[in-house]
């Protein structure tokens, strides 16, 4: 089973190197010297990792220069893991744990399904199937929205947040501005 770990970015400097947009919450595991990357139609080797200024920047086997890595630019990154691998962190999941999984409102009531992990560069959002059939709706990823997820029972929880699940919904309380005097 495939899991997508990052984005190849721009070239950085003349000697290959790559920015990566970081889809994962081991990088120091999934970007180590040595492993092998699916890049598309290729697979590439790890042969250097090393933050700057906030960016994760690759040096892959086999390329060389800047003009190898341009034509890098933009792939999805990959690796192979076993299905039954779980992630180093207790809140962490894989994609393939969350799709699938039933959707429960604050009272418990099964009120759809997870279709998709979308990787934002500010939060993860889960793509959610109404079971009314009428739309889907994007739930930020935080805890703040979704404190639960259990993957023995099959459901996320969601929090008691007006308007979540109903896009076009208004919260009905309004700051206290005053009149200005």
């Amino acid at each position: 089973m495939r899991v997508v770990v990052g984005r190849i970015g721009r070239a950085h400097g003349i000697k290959g190197e790559l920015t990566v947009d970081i889809r994962t919450d081991e990088p120091g595991r999934r970007f180590a010297p040595g492993t092998a990357l699916v890049a598309g139609d290729r697979t590439v080797v790890v042969a250097a990792a090393r933050n700057h200024s906030g960016r994760l920047l690759l040096r892959l086997e086999g390329v060389a220069d800047r003009t190898a890595a341009e034509a890098l630019h933009g792939r999805v990154l990959e690796v192979d893991i076993d299905p039954a691998d779980e992630p180093d962190e207790d809140d962490a999941y894989y994609d393939h744990q969350l799709v699938g999984l039933r959707v429960h409102d604050h009272h418990g009531v099964d009120v759809g399904i997870v279709t998709e992990v979308l990787h934002l560069p500010e939060q993860d959002l889960l793509s959610v199937d109404l079971d009314d059939g009428a739309r889907g709706v994007l739930v930020p990823f935080v805890t703040a929205l979704v404190p639960e997820v259990d993957l023995a029972a099959g459901h996320v929880a969601l929090a008691d947040v007006p308007g979540l699940l109903d896009p076009d919904a208004q919260a009905v309380a309004t700051p206290d501005v005053g009149d200005g005097t």
